[in-house]
C-alpha cells in the first residue's frame, strides 16, 4: 500500500478480521486501560425525510474516527437494511485517513460485542438460558457474542412476525444449542433477555424476571422509545455505557426516571463495572441498557483495521 493510502473494508472483511471473541476483549481492554466514555462527543442526530442522519465522532490516543449511519424505518419492507454507514478511521496525531470500514458490519459487531462485555461482567457463570427479542441483524449478532461469553444450552426467540422467525430459526437448525420460538412468558425461565427490537413500548413483565436475571437493551437511542418496563428498571441493577448518554438517550431510563421508578444516581457505568470499582448485586436482576456510542465504534475500528493489515 503506498504512503497515504486509505484502506477499504468491506462487510465480510470486518467480520473476517475482528471475530466475536476478540472484538469482545477490545471493549474490555479499553475500559479497564482508561478510557472513559462519559467524555464522548454526544452523538448528532438529524431528522430527514424518511429516517435520520447519525454522525458519531470519537479519539483516543491513537486514532481518531467518525461514523456516518442512517436509520431507514421503511426500508425492512424493501428488502433493504434499516441501519446503513460508513466508517472513518484517522490516526489521531496526524488526523490523516487510514480506513474506510462497512459500517453495518462494524455496527453490528460492536453493538452485541458491547452486550457481551455487559453480560460477561453481570450474568451468571452457568447461565444457560437465553430468550432473544427480534429477528433482525442484531438478533443473531446477539446470538453470536453471548454464545461466546455463557454455556447457551437453549435459546428461545420472540418475534412478531411469523415470517420472519421462521426463516430466522431455519438458521439455527444444526446449530449446538436448542433454538425455538417462544412468547414473552419465556423471560420466566430465562437467565439472559436480549431485546434488539425497534419496539417504542415494553416487550414483557418485568415482575416475571427471576433474580438471577441479566436483561440486555439495545434497540433504541430515543428518549420516548423503550423495551422494559418499569418494573424491570425499578427491581434491577442498571448499568449504562455512560450516565450521560443514557440520561440524553435512553428512553428505558428517562421513562423510568420520569415516574419515579429509578433514581438517577444508582446508575452504575459500565467502566466501573470493568475495572472492578463496582459490584452487581447478584441477589437481584441485572440490567444493561445501551445506546451505541461512538467511542465503541472506535475501539472495533481500529482493532479491525490493526488485524486487516496484519493480514495482507
Amino acid at each position: 500500500m503506498s504512503p497515504g493510502a486509505t484502506t477499504v473494508i468491506a462487510a465480510d472483511d470486518v467480520r473476517t478480521a475482528l471475530p466475536m471473541p476478540a472484538a469482545i476483549a477490545a471493549l474490555q481492554d479499553a475500559l479497564r486501560e482508561g478510557l472513559d466514555p462519559e467524555t464522548d462527543p454526544a452523538r448528532t442526530v438529524v431528522p430527514v425525510d424518511h429516517g435520520q442522519l447519525l454522525l458519531m465522532p470519537s479519539h483516543s490516543r491513537r486514532y481518531a474516527g467518525v461514523k456516518l449511519a442512517t436509520v431507514a424505518p421503511g426500508n425492512p419492507a424493501l428488502g433493504l437494511p434499516r441501519i446503513q454507514g460508513t466508517y472513518l478511521l484517522l490516526d489521531a496525531r496526524t488526523l490523516g485517513p487510514l480506513a474506510l470500514l462497512d459500517g453495518v458490519a462494524l455496527t453490528a459487531i460492536r453493538t452485541a460485542a458491547v452486550s457481551a462485555a455487559a453480560a460477561d461482567l453481570l450474568a451468571a457463570a452457568d447461565a444457560e438460558r437465553l430468550v432473544v427479542f427480534g429477528t433482525g441483524p442484531q438478533a443473531h449478532s446477539h446470538i453470536e457474542a453471548l454464545r461466546s461469553v455463557r454455556p447457551l444450552r437453549h435459546i428461545t426467540v420472540v418475534g412478531r412476525d411469523r415470517g420472519r422467525l421462521a426463516i430466522f430459526l431455519q438458521q439455527y437448525a444444526d446449530s449446538g444449542p436448542v433454538v425455538e420460538a417462544g412468547t414473552p412468558d419465556a423471560v420466566a425461565q430465562a437467565d439472559l433477555i436480549a431485546c434488539c427490537t425497534t419496539a417504542r413500548t415494553p416487550l414483557f413483565d418485568g415482575s416475571a424476571l427471576s433474580a438471577h436475571a441479566t436483561v440486555v437493551a439495545v434497540g433504541s437511542h430515543e428518549p420516548d422509545a423503550r423495551e422494559v418496563d418499569d418494573e424491570t428498571v425499578r427491581r434491577s441493577t442498571v448499568v449504562v455505557e455512560a450516565r450521560g448518554a443514557a440520561l440524553r438517550e435512553a428512553g428505558d431510563v428517562i421513562l423510568a426516571i420520569g415516574s419515579g421508578a429509578l433514581a438517577p444516581g444508582s446508575l452504575v457505568g459500565l467502566a466501573e463495572l470493568a475495572r472492578g470499582t463496582v459490584k452487581a448485586d447478584g441477589s437481584r436482576p441485572r440490567l444493561f441498557k445501551s445506546v451505541g456510542m461512538a467511542w465503541e465504534d472506535l475501539v472495533v475500528a481500529g482493532a479491525v483495521y490493526e488485524s486487516h493489515q496484519g493480514r495482507v
